[in-house]
């Protein structure tokens, strides 16, 4: 196969850029490098610099290469940057997509593997199924699931194929160290815990210890980037092998106590952890069932907390040695 991924020099686009190309596959990258790195390329990737929401930006890439299957994972992702920023948010993430199909279309390649999100599902509480109701309670998860909506149509009307996926936390960091989570302002736990025992962060707050879990605390959902990544590879060739459209659940269809997760970190390095009150709107637990993408396919995360925990810590202490 050969494999356009949109936002290749990124987080997520990154990693599975290096499972593709584990898997032998040849890979393009379309990035404006707004929040990617060069640093993350994998250097056998062919790499264009250029936006989606530019059409001779990714008319360039189509003519120039022989494709077969599209991946995005070019979207704006910061919920409080969304709720300032809601045009922005919806000339990115939904725009950027429309331009990309449009496109496709003309080229005619009619495969799409999109890297949505559980945010899609609102204030959902407990385990997330794939036709559960989508009310999403923020600009960012309007714009991806107005543009899960897009593609769809545009599949019913043009013959594509796709498959979405939807997923919670992503943490972790490839086995080479080679490539992770280059940010510096963190809001995911995991990354957050971790900066709390490289100093820089005083403390890990956990909000809440009387939740009807447990331990009392929150239980969410966490995924090995790798795993992620990985289970892209497998939509691209379940795509390619003419596989029919898909939504499906990424996650570990158990989930982590926020506890669970300060005691895997406090294991490599002692993290000093203070109790807070509830935050509003926090369910007590949200996760994510993965039986359709096992049971398509063939998918489970393989990696433990403990290994997300230990990947992320490796990768971070790292990058702040520099």
């Amino acid at each position: 196969m050969r494999v356009l991924v949109v936002g290749g020099a990124g987080y997520i686009g990154s990693h599975t850029v290096y499972e593709l190309i584990k898997d032998g596959q040849e890979v393009i990258i379309l990035d404006n490098l707004s929040s990617g790195y060069m640093e993350l390329v994998h250097p056998e990737a062919t790499f264009y610099e250029g936006d989606i929401r530019v059409k001779s930006d990714v008319e360039k890439v189509f003519n120039q290469e022989k494709i077969d299957v599209v991946m995005h994972f070019a979207a704006k992702i910061v919920v409080p940057e969304s709720v300032e920023q809601p045009l922005e948010y919806y000339y990115n993430n939904v725009e950027g997509v429309r331009v990309l199909l449009e496109v496709m279309q003309e080229k005619n390649v009619k495969k799409i593997v999109f890297s949505s999100t559980a945010a899609v599902y609102g204030e959902a509480s407990g385990v997330c199924h794939e036709d559960d109701p989508t009310v999403p309670i923020n600009p960012y998860g309007e714009t991806k699931l107005a543009t899960e909506k897009m593609i769809k149509w545009v599949a019913n009307a043009h013959g594509f194929n796709y498959v979405i996926f939807r997923y919670f936390n992503v943490a972790g960091a490839d086995a080479s160290m080679k490539i992770g989570l280059m940010k510096d302002q963190l809001t995911h736990l995991i990354p957050v815990a971790i900066q709390g025992i490289l100093g820089i962060r005083d403390h890990l707050t956990i909000y809440g210890s009387d939740y009807p879990t447990k331990d009392g605390t929150c239980i969410r959902d966490y995924i090995h980037v790798s795993d992620l990544a990985y289970a892209h590879v497998l939509g691209a060739h379940y795509l390619f092998k003419g596989g029919k459209s898909e939504t499906m659940n990424l996650g570990s269809n158990a989930g982590f106590t926020v506890k669970e997760v300060a005691q895997a970190v406090n294991e490599i390095a002692p993290l000093k952890v203070v109790m807070g009150e509830r935050r509003a709107g926090d369910p007590a637990e949200l996760i994510a069932s993965n039986d359709k993408a096992k049971s398509i396919l063939g998918w489970t995360p393989k990696f433990k907390l403990v290994d997300i925990v230990r990947s992320d810590y490796n990768y971070r202490k790292k990058i702040s040695q520099k």
